[in-house]
């Protein structure tokens, strides 16, 4: 054989060998595809957290794990970041706890560095569908007994129920028992609207089995991460669907809460809002991005991602009361 073609045939071979074993890696790194077991315990954050309450929540927490050394699925062995995860569902439970009987689960959520991956971030995401999927399937199966409930999330946590609505809820075993869907801190854009046309947007401050959806950001904001072009919303200050301006009047509560549940400022009125209406994001204009930096390194400032509940967080207390109520009622 001609030096030339060994040659070749030796530096194709090595390249293979290099894309076998990168491949190889990278299945090793990826959690199991087979989804966690909610029939133990130990896999819900939280598992019938209330007495005596006439409906439920299904809630499902945001981000809270970084990433570490490329795996960009957290682990449920994992106990400090367990420990991040309970508390950043604290933060939000006091808006749900008075009416509502509370489950959520621990699920492989993808990290947050896992949202900058240029490619292959999809198979982390999966990962923690599938998760967030069985147990809402245990949930529904084990526990739910005919119950009305409440579909809730926060980022990541809103991008998976808004999966859950997209592959479940065109089913009215699912649909019939939805008192709504606060899926905040995440989109709802018009292709998920006409992909699947059993989705409904919420229209005012007390239709049911709907979608309750917004993104908080200074008005001179353009594009982000969550919101990269357009988004529907609905203003949690006046319960409408276009632009008219909601003074800060109607706020009837800033809280700012920490990891226990326990709310460490209030401040009544502290911003108005409005719907844009070229993205469809929520615009927040009486505060500075100074005093509300975006905290996170994808967001730049004036982004305030990270207080979509806390800006609002009296309101939806307010709102989920009157959602079960008219839905009980």
């Amino acid at each position: 054989m001609p030096t030339k073609k060994r040659k070749i045939l030796i530096i194709t071979a090595a390249v293979l060998v290099v894309a076998i074993a990168i491949s190889v890696v990278t299945i090793l790194l990826l959690p199991t595809a087979t989804a966690t077991d909610y029939a133990k315990s130990e896999n819900w954050a939280y598992f019938a957290v209330g007495d005596n309450k006439k409906a439920d929540l299904f809630i499902v927490a945001p981000t809270v794990y970084l990433g570490k050394d490329n795996i960009y699925n957290m682990s449920l062995e994992d106990e400090k970041t367990k420990s991040n995860f309970l508390g950043a569902l604290n933060m939000e439970r006091g808006i749900y706890e008075e009416d509502l009987r509370m489950f959520a689960p621990y699920y492989r959520q993808a990290s947050l560095d896992a949202y900058e991956l240029t490619q292959n971030a999809e198979q982390y995401f999966n990962i923690a569908y599938n998760d967030v999927k069985a147990a809402f399937l245990h949930y529904m199966a084990a526990q739910n007994n005919g119950r009305p409930f409440v579909l809730a999330g926060f980022s990541q946590g809103a991008e998976m129920c808004l999966r859950l609505m997209e592959e479940f809820f065109g089913d009215s075993q699912y649909q019939d028992k939805l008192i709504a869907a606060y899926i905040i801190g995440w989109r709802v854009t018009q292709d998920d609207l006409n992909k699947y046309k059993h989705l409904k947007l919420a229209q005012g401050e007390n239709d049911t089995g709907v979608i309750v959806t917004f993104n908080s950001e200074a008005v001179d904001v353009q594009s982000s991460m969550i919101v990269p072009e357009k988004t529907y919303a609905i203003n949690p200050l006046n319960w409408k669907t276009d632009s008219t301006p909601a003074d800060k009047s109607l706020n009837l509560g800033a809280c700012f809460t920490d990891y226990s549940g326990g709310i460490t400022k209030e401040v009544a009125h502290l911003t108005a809002a409005y719907i844009d209406p070229v993205r469809g994001t929520l615009k927040v204009p009486d505060i500075s991005p100074d005093d509300y930096p975006p905290g996170l390194d994808i967001f730049e400032p004036g982004v305030y991602h990270l207080y979509d509940y806390q800006f609002f967080f009296r309101n939806l207390q307010q709102n989920v009361s009157t959602r079960v109520e008219g839905f009980l009622g």
